[in-house]
């Protein structure tokens, strides 16, 4: 059996070290985990393109749904340009109309501009109404793979949902689960699909102590960190299964 990939996602310098210190195989970076991943700073990264694992940038200009106008499309492709610019491997990115069917449209304009960058569709595909569709759509834009949950809040409730994309994708696009993966319910995946790759944060909450700076509205009053021994405990799963 093949080598089964793990991407963390991560949104700091010490989530980059601790991905990488665990055995991540690839980094989806971002910023603001806890709103779902925004784009990263052009500061984190250039940092990260030093990092020994391919790189994968989130394309995302705000929280919240993925409608996007012309001005964000914009934007997007501005970050696109940082990540080249930054050396990095690929980008994460999606783009919705409102009844949650892709934007077929604007996600041709991202993928043509992002040429000869590796691309990831983003979990607005857990929004489509009609997955398969979906898939198509990603697959004739070239999109390198799916990051899916099964449209479920996480993928071990989607495990059904995952085996259909799974599929019906037949080969011609990977379907990446994610969405609260770690070692126990990586196992129970690993039961009932057949896996190439598997997308996690391996976080932690830890709770911020400094009463100023919750006060002052500096800090949230918990935060995800990235754990390695979740990383290095989630790998072994894997490992176990090849």
């Amino acid at each position: 059996m093949s080598k089964i990939l793990l991407e963390v996602c991560i949104d700091d310098v010490v989530g980059l070290a601790a991905a990488v210190a665990g055995g991540a195989d690839r980094i989806e970076l971002c910023s603001a985990l806890a709103l779902g991943g925004l784009t990263p700073s052009t500061g984190l990264m250039k940092l990260a393109a030093l990092a020994p694992v391919p790189i994968y940038a989130m394309i995302r200009p705000r929280a919240g749904d993925f409608v996007y106008n012309a001005g964000e499309i914009e934007i997007m492709c501005a970050d696109i340009d940082q990540v080249r610019n930054c050396g990095l491997a690929g980008i994460v990115f999606g783009a919705s109309h409102s009844d949650g069917t892709l934007n077929s449209s604007q996600l041709r304009q991202l993928v043509v501009h992002a040429k000869g960058l590796g691309s990831t569709l983003h979990r607005a595909f857990d929004l489509a109404p009609e997955y398969r569709a979906a898939i198509d759509v990603a697959v004739d834009l070239g999109f390198e793979r799916i990051l899916t949950s099964g449209s479920a809040k996480q993928a071990s409730a989607g495990i059904a949902r995952l085996a259909d994309c799974m599929t019906y994708a037949a080969g011609r696009i990977i379907i990446m689960p994610g969405g609260g993966i770690d070692a126990a319910s990586a196992a129970t995946l690993l039961e009932k699909l057949s896996l190439q790759e598997v997308h996690a944060s391996c976080s932690s909450f830890v709770a911020h102590s400094d009463s100023r700076l919750l006060e002052l509205g500096f800090a949230a009053a918990q935060t995800k960190v990235t754990d390695q021994s979740k990383v290095e405990a989630l790998k072994k799963t894997l490992n176990r299964h090849q």
